[in-house]
């Protein structure tokens, strides 16, 4: 059973990188029976944004991955972090260290101009037999941890495999502030500990704060989770992935009128595969995922994907649900009495849920202009004498016109007595009930508008000549 998390710091808006972490470790916990556990990291009141906790927040119930307990806040939980430091000082495993910035500063410079690693050099590391410096007035200290001299740190990394760094590349470093504020590694090794973390799966850019985390847990005590260091996300060309690739805010794929579902089936794709399968509902994702599994290597960020797979949930979920998603785009079908034809046609071609409004509006709306280009070529003389022939022809069966293949049925005929082709007829009519030549079958929007609508805008086509000067 694995208990896992995702600790997203309310600095900006959840992102496609964070949700796809998020994904991951809510599909192994709910895989093996376990808990999904969901951490804000708010100790940095400077850059802390109430509007992105909200938005995070926002996000995941968007996407439908609920936390399985209470949100943790670590802004509340600092009384905690200092039993644990103060612990710490206690056992004689952290220190108090009086170096100033300055000194950090001209220690820096030192071993740079040596071509040395920065690091800390443990002026202030107690150890038997050595005096350390007098303490000096008005410098408030910060508190070190005692890192390991000597020796390894290593871990089985879940997707990169066994891991080892010498003990020598982690310094003495602050795990807290000299205002008494933990950082960063330090409570994020006490949080998981106490949350019962059994896995972390995260970006592999927090590979560095391993060993810091790991040289925690051995101080206080605690067993060690395993680790799981995914890959970025890169951009088509192999780059670091930007907004304008798609790193932007998750909450902006909805407003650009994308399904949750596309969403989270494009991501798990990307770093994790089962053979070649492309579509994966949340309960095949469940079945066989697995994080020993994700890829080494980089993964490319692919908008046309994501677009494709955006389209095929929108034929495939119900139109209910999706007369519900359009409402977020103002779009209200309800009580419409063809709304099922109307979706029915209009989701064919729609690849977002923006395409598909645009699509229906395109039906419903009266057309308040009409495309010149298309009205120059299919509007010629005996165009309009024809529109009114095929009017009549409506008119007299008008009671007996409710579906596409009624229409169908007696157009057809017109167009082979009258020697015709369709576009000469069929455009013209998309111009006048729609305003352009692009729209779905003449049949089809005229089964949903109705005679009565159809006649209307016809004629209304007909006294404006088109548009035509």
């Amino acid at each position: 059973m694995a208990i896992t998390r995702f600790a997203p710091s309310p600095t900006g808006y959840l992102h496609i990188g964070g949700l796809r972490t998020a994904l991951y470790s809510y599909l192994w916990a709910k895989k093996t029976g376990g808990e999904f556990k969901l951490r804000i990291e708010d100790t940095d009141n400077a850059r802390n944004n109430e509007d992105a906790v909200k938005a995070i927040l926002e996000a995941f119930e968007w996407v439908g991955m609920p936390s399985d307990c209470e949100i943790e806040y670590q802004s509340k939980r600092i009384d905690i972090y200092k039993k644990y430091i103060a612990q710490l000082l206690e056992e004689g495993k952290a220190y108090k260290c009086y170096m100033s910035r300055d000194e950090l500063d001209a220690l820096r410079a030192s071993q740079e101009a040596a071509k040395q690693n920065p690091r800390y050099d443990g002026t202030w590391r107690p150890e038997e037999g050595k005096v350390l410096p007098e303490i000096p007035e008005g410098v408030e200290p910060v508190i070190r941890i005692k890192a390991p001299l000597e020796g390894k740190i290593e871990f089985e990394d879940g997707v990169k495999g066994k891991m080892s760094f010498d003990a020598n590349q982690v310094d003495d470093f602050v795990i807290a502030r000299a205002n008494g504020m933990p950082i960063y590694n330090f409570v994020v090794a006490i949080d998981d500990h106490l949350m019962g973390m059994t896995d972390v799966l995260r970006g592999d850019d927090h590979l560095s704060n391993t060993p810091k985390q790991i040289v925690i847990y051995n101080a206080l005590g605690f067993d060690v989770p395993k680790f799981y260091h995914m890959p970025m996300i890169n951009n088509p060309a192999g780059k670091k992935l930007s907004k304008r690739d798609g790193a932007m805010d998750v909450m902006q794929y909805k407003r650009d009128g994308y399904l949750p579902e596309a969403l989270l089936n494009f991501l798990v794709r990307l770093g994790w595969s089962n053979g070649d399968q492309e579509i994966f509902s949340m309960d095949e994702m469940l079945e066989l995922f697995d994080p020993n599994n994700i890829n080494k290597s980089a993964s490319a960020y692919n908008a046309e994907k994501l677009l494709w797979l955006n389209a095929h949930y929108i034929k495939n979920v119900s139109n209910e649900r999706l007369a519900k998603e359009l409402e977020f785009f103002d779009c209200n079908l309800e009580g419409h009495d063809k709304k099922e034809m109307l979706l029915d046609l209009c989701k064919e071609r729609a690849q977002t849920l923006i395409e598909l409004k645009d699509a229906i509006n395109n039906i419903l709306e009266v057309p308040t202009e009409y495309d010149a280009k298309g009205t120059k070529k299919f509007v010629k003389e005996g165009t309009i004498e024809m529109l009114n022939d095929y009017l009549a022809l409506l008119e007299a069966n008008k009671d007996s016109l409710h579906l596409a293949p009624d229409y169908e049925a007696i157009t057809k005929p017109f167009i082979e007595e009258n020697g015709l082709k369709f576009p000469q007829l069929f455009q013209p009519i998309r111009i006048a009930l729609t305003g352009g030549t692009q729209a779905p079958s003449v049949y089809d929007i005229t089964a949903i508008l109705g005679f009565e609508e159809t006649k209307s805008r016809i004629n209304s086509a007909i006294s404006k000549n088109f548009g035509k000067e």
